[in-house]
């Protein structure tokens, strides 16, 4: 391919004799202060790159390279293989690491192509932000209608979707010169069936294949195109990185931030499509239908558990901007009807307008933008910034949606690590439900993307059973003579999760209980958060110890008789739809195996030995 007058042909950069003396020039200019440059990945540009792009050093004496970045270098060019798989935390900067092999392998010559492939629109300008700071022009602005793209640049970025749109485009530009692609974030490839072979076809003939993960696992078994999946001891297939950068390490090197986990249980009451009145507790070990009644519950914009959590997030963030002026907020909703509702309460709290961003909003990536430049507290969102959008004054967050996979939970709590001065800590604020605090007690966790599926993976509840939940199918809608209602929610603090730690205890929320922890310095030592929390838990326990005892009168014994029958129908009414049974049949059962007297005349403990029961019979599905 011949250049056109005024345009710089394709690999113009590979092993120019400027590139060469300006690196000269610049050993030069190190060797003058006594310091020993050391081996050279990439052009000078790259060089000056910051280790976590699109912040500084994260407090001034970073070197160009971060300790694992250039180990990873040195591991893909001792081999130089054609694919090559980084999976590295969210935060540790995966793009500077990119962008530098990229940068190198332009010098070499090895490639004159380059293709970044990224999960959304909005990170399509990061990375051609990112490059251009490395000496890499990348056409962000390309469509599949194009063709091809001006010889100025050195490659373009595109979507999987994109890429999937209109395979044989990609495919005729990967093998126009050799090319490198690089997958960001790659097991969005496995997003649809369509999607993984688009990209098989069109990145098949690359001469090199890089690609990124946060988090290298995905919620179902798609295969993942162009990684390598070996089988462990059980002949289980796992998904293999050539190298792996996990957060506990990243943590260690204080390359990410600690994040405390702020858990919030309380009282939901709702109105199931048949009609029945529901009341649980959140957290409590409940079946999933329960739980998930009780979950959504709690995110209602209406009730008083979203509206106290809200509160409390924002008295932690004026805490944290006490010593980060500049910290942010981030609430992730559920639907952007809530995220509206949420920024309305938001702005009654906070006395500020929040920024909303949703995904099919045309201007949201400049919103985005914006927000990560300037000083606002809070911002609101649906699912756009749950992955590789990088806002890294963002200290505190709100889990506010029902998502529960382990990927989302990962890539959300990926935009709150991201580390720019040595001491910020992150707090997340989520509701006390089992799957939730599960994940968040492992997070430190190296997970693999697993081919074949062992039953009960993980114990968690499915974003699928979730929807299900919520939309029902056409014989509910049929035969549902009510929808389903949100009625009543209130929230207490529950607990503090740090690693696999927990502390403090149920107390009332806007108390100095709460406060103990609400209210810790926004910057703090890794290895003083454990310290600190220990200090405060028995603390606040003290306090709850030398309390004068509650002299309030217990509640009528015929509340909670009715609360407890409530309970036991609506289970019996879950286990007969499932069933195809009639309630009467199921009564039955549980008192045959449980014994006592019909219902009515049941007792106390007889009533919750047949819900005990009845929740085994529910959860076995």
């Amino acid at each position: 391919m011949t250049s056109q007058p005024g345009e710089t042909p394709f690999g113009a950069y590979a092993g120019q004799p400027w590139i060469q003396h300006t690196g000269q020039q610049l050993g030069q200019q190190l060797g003058q202060h006594g310091t020993d440059p050391g081996p050279h990945f990439g052009t000078y540009a790259a060089d000056h790159l910051p280790p976590t792009y699109p912040e500084r050093a994260a407090w001034g004496t970073a070197q160009p390279l971060r300790a694992w970045q250039q180990e990873a270098l040195e591991q893909y060019f001792r081999t130089e293989p054609r694919d090559f798989l980084a999976a590295a935390t969210p935060g540790a900067g995966k793009t500077t690491f990119a962008l530098r092999l990229a940068s190198e392998l332009l010098r070499r010559g090895a490639v004159a192509r380059i293709t970044v492939v990224a999960p959304t629109e909005h990170l399509k300008q990061q990375w051609a932000d990112a490059a251009h700071r490395a000496g890499i022009r990348l056409d962000p602005d390309f469509s599949n209608g194009d063709g091809d793209y001006p010889r100025q640049y050195h490659g373009v970025v595109v979507t999987y979707a994109q890429v999937a749109a209109r395979p044989p485009v990609h495919e005729r530009i990967t093998r126009s010169a050799p090319s490198l692609v690089i997958l960001d974030e790659v097991h969005h490839a496995g997003d649809a069936l369509s999607w993984g072979d688009a990209v098989l076809e069109a990145f098949g003939p690359a001469t090199r294949r890089l690609s990124l993960t946060g988090t290298p696992f995905r919620s179902d078994t798609s295969p993942i195109p162009f990684v390598e999946y070996v089988r462990d001891e059980r002949g289980i297939r796992l998904s293999r990185s050539d190298y792996a950068y996990g957060y506990d390490h990243a943590l260690r090197d204080g390359v990410v931030r600690p994040v405390l986990f702020m858990a919030y249980a309380g009282t939901m009451q709702w109105r199931t499509s048949m009609g029945d009145e529901m009341k649980a507790t959140l957290g409590h070990g409940d079946t999933k239908d329960i739980t998930n009644g009780a979950w959504r519950t709690a995110l209602d914009p209406g009730g008083a558990w979203i509206q106290q959590v809200l509160r409390s997030a924002d008295v932690r963030l004026t805490h944290v901007r006490q010593t980060v002026p500049d910290a942010g907020g981030l609430v992730v909703a559920t639907d952007q009807a809530q995220a509206r509702q949420y920024a309305q309460l938001l702005r009654d709290i906070a006395g500020e307008e929040p920024t909303v961003v949703l995904s099919d909003d045309t201007g949201a990536s400049d919103r985005i933008g914006a927000f990560s430049q300037g000083s606002q507290r809070w911002m609101v969102a649906v699912r756009m910034v749950s992955e590789g959008v990088d806002v890294p004054r963002l200290a505190v967050g709100v889990y506010a949606t029902s998502s529960s996979t382990p990927l989302f939970f990962a890539q959300l709590i990926g935009r709150f690590v991201r580390s720019r001065r040595r001491g910020e800590v992150a707090t997340v604020f989520l509701p006390s439900v089992p799957p939730l605090l599960t994940l968040a007690a492992e997070l430190e966790r190296q997970r693999d993307h697993a081919l074949d599926r062992e039953q009960a993976d993980d114990q968690l509840l499915d974003d699928d059973l979730m929807d299900a939940a919520e939309k029902g199918d056409n014989d509910d809608r049929e035969a549902a003579p009510f929808t389903w209602e949100p009625l009543e929610s209130s929230a207490t603090f529950d607990r503090v999760l740090f690693g696999d730690a927990e502390f403090g205890q149920l107390v009332e929320p806007a108390t100095e209980e709460e406060l103990d922890f609400i209210g810790i310095p926004g910057l703090l030592d890794a290895e003083d958060v454990s310290d600190l929390l220990k200090r405060r838990h028995a603390r606040q326990a003290a306090r709850i110890r030398d309390r004068p005892p509650n002299q309030e009168a217990p509640e009528p014994l015929y509340r909670n008789m009715r609360e407890e029958r409530q309970l036991l129908n609506s289970l019996v009414a879950i286990a007969a739809k499932r069933r195809g049974e009639a309630h009467a049949l199921v009564h039955a059962e549980a008192r045959r195996v449980c014994g006592g007297p019909p219902v009515a005349q049941a007792s106390m403990q007889q009533l919750r030995d047949r819900i005990r029961y009845l929740r085994k019979v529910v959860d076995k599905r």
